[in-house]
């Protein structure tokens, strides 16, 4: 029972951090990647879907993205999908081909960034810190149901603190990579 509920909170933690790192995808940094556009949604045959279901994306170099339709008819649509994004990104196209150049990143754009990356890392370790209260409180409810030991609750709560331990490490870490990334160029 004890290693079920372990279990069930490891998964969700695993979970958080996975959340996080799609975050930071989602995050410009001042070099081109294609998860850049994978949240941005176009209509595409009456139903909303993120640009790669719609059209291929490719880094063409440092600073550009190159998004080309799967249809003549979609480049409007794609085009129009990128400009009104939260991206703050403005699409050249040039026939069935459109550009999608990335502006260079001031140094105070670059700080805001970093102020948003560590918002969203304390944002996943509040989530971490959730988990493992809700853990701890269905180990208690075994305990008040006498269905384990005060012994096996209490090295229930340590190993449950060392894994939130774990987790709450690998999200700093995610934290410091994005920001060196950040801040590099």
């Amino acid at each position: 029972m004890i290693e079920d509920v372990k279990k069930d909170g490891e998964q969700r933690m695993r979970k958080s951090i996975e959340a996080l790192k799609e975050e930071f995808k989602r995050l410009r940094t001042g070099r081109a990647h294609t998860g850049l556009l994978e949240h941005v949604m176009v209509e595409y045959y009456g139903s909303q879907v993120p640009i790669p279901q719609a059209a291929t994306v490719v880094v063409e170099d440092a600073r550009t993205l190159l998004v080309s339709p799967w249809e003549k008819q979609m480049v409007a649509a794609v085009e129009k999908a990128i400009l009104t994004s939260d991206l703050g990104l403005t699409p050249v196209t040039a026939g069935m081909a459109i550009r999608v150049p990335l502006p260079h990143m001031t140094e105070e754009r670059r700080k805001e960034m970093v102020r948003i990356v560590r918002s969203e890392t304390e944002t996943g370790r509040i989530a971490v810190r959730n988990i493992r209260r809700d853990v701890l409180s269905d180990i208690k409810d075994l305990l008040k149901e006498k269905l384990i030991t005060k012994d096996d609750e209490h090295r229930a709560h340590d190993e449950v603190q060392k894994f939130t331990d774990k987790y709450i490490a690998e999200m700093d870490g995610c934290l410091q990579e994005k920001e060196q990334e950040i801040m590099e160029f």
